[in-house]
């Protein structure tokens, strides 16, 4: 499960936007944030814990292949918008036409591709090769099957919504677990950012005209980080929400370099309606304050683990032999010490279309 722990990261009252755009589709790319089932569906491990329960039990009561314990952001997005779940890419038949979207994510995927981590030490920590530019080459191939001249394509891809990410922070694990710090991890944000962009450029070159980037989530607040990265100085945690700082300016850094990057390129593609979505800022909120946003059980400590002060412990993970979920995962914010629970994404979900969490808004 290392690949996409750091940086792979509702309330009960239905996301829904006040005048809802009618997309006709949603294509989504990144990483386990977001993925409805490719990473299961790729047999990339023979008996992944996605797969089983208790992952998928709140809301599907079944697992999918979607790393938390019910819904995601993108799945809540679809509902705000009208539209069905996305199904994933590698569950399409030959021949199927899925007019209302797709999604493309892959558990542990990467935005630079796999040729960047052939250091054997990085190598091995590689789980999946369906890096971002892969993912964007499905989309590729399956836009043939979608729409077949020109114009029939321009005006298809005018009323669908493309969601760019969360992707990128797998990038950021590898070489975190070959122990570098904070500071040289810095090194890797030029590249990782590069990558997401010439993505979005590639989207636009086939036709995309609004799209979605997320940033990353505040990484220092999930379980994972506080238990691997724990430090015995009470100045490394933050006072407001007990995250680990070093960590969670990491991830503004990044989100900071994206957001620049993202501006230069709504430069370059005037046409085109580029988004950020601040899923740092939307999450923050019910870290600062649990109760506000129902999170009775707690924010930092995982729902479902197998102990230790986070409940996250890597020798008995989420749906492995030695864990359990604790009985009201709506009342917890972390999920399995990696990833978030339904609630948690609803609010995130929420704060994206109500919330004014988008620049600019939808």
């Amino acid at each position: 499960m290392k690949i996409f722990l750091l940086f792979a990261f509702c309330c009960l009252v239905p996301v829904s936007s006040a005048s809802p755009r009618r997309y006709e589709a949603i294509f989504n790319f990144g990483d386990s944030l977001s993925d409805t089932g490719n990473f299961l569906l790729s047999g990339a491990l023979a008996y992944p814990v996605i797969g089983k329960l208790p992952y998928g039990e709140t809301f599907f009561k079944h697992p999918t292949g979607r790393c938390s314990d019910g819904r995601l952001i993108i799945d809540f997005v679809a509902e705000a918008f009208r539209l069905p779940y996305l199904p994933p890419y590698l569950a399409l038949s030959k021949g199927q036409t899925p007019r209302h979207g797709v999604n493309f994510a892959v558990s542990g995927a990467t935005a630079l591709d796999k040729e960047f981590f052939n250091e054997p030490k990085l190598r091995s920590l590689l789980w999946t090769n369906a890096s971002l530019s892969v993912q964007i080459g499905w989309f590729k191939k399956l836009k043939s099957s979608l729409c077949t001249t020109k114009q029939d394509c321009d005006n298809y891809l005018k009323k669908s919504l493309f969601f760019v990410g969360e992707i990128g922070g797998n990038d950021y694990n590898y070489h975190a677990f070959v122990g570098e710090n904070v500071v040289q991890l810095k090194a890797s944000v030029p590249l990782v950012v590069e990558a997401i962009t010439k993505a979005i450029s590639m989207l636009i070159e086939e036709g995309a005209v609004e799209l979605v980037v997320p940033g990353n989530l505040p990484v220092g607040c999930s379980a994972v980080c506080m238990t691997l990265f724990q430090s015995p100085n009470k100045a490394d945690y933050d006072s407001r929400n007990g995250c680990l700082k070093a960590y969670n300016a990491f991830a503004k850094y990044h989100n900071n370099k994206l957001k620049d990057a993202l501006q230069t390129l709504r430069l370059k593609h005037p046409h085109a309606k580029i988004i950020y979505a601040d899923y740092y800022g939307a999450a923050m909120r019910f870290f600062h304050a649990p109760k506000t946003y129902g999170f009775t059980g707690g924010t930092l400590t995982a729902c479902c683990g197998g102990g230790g002060p986070y409940n996250f412990n890597y020798s008995a993970r989420c749906g492995h032999t030695g864990s359990k979920a604790c009985g009201d995962p709506s009342t917890y914010a972390n999920w399995d010490g990696i990833h978030l629970t339904e609630a948690a994404y609803r609010s995130i979900a929420d704060g994206l279309i109500n919330g004014g969490f988008l620049t600019p808004s939808l």
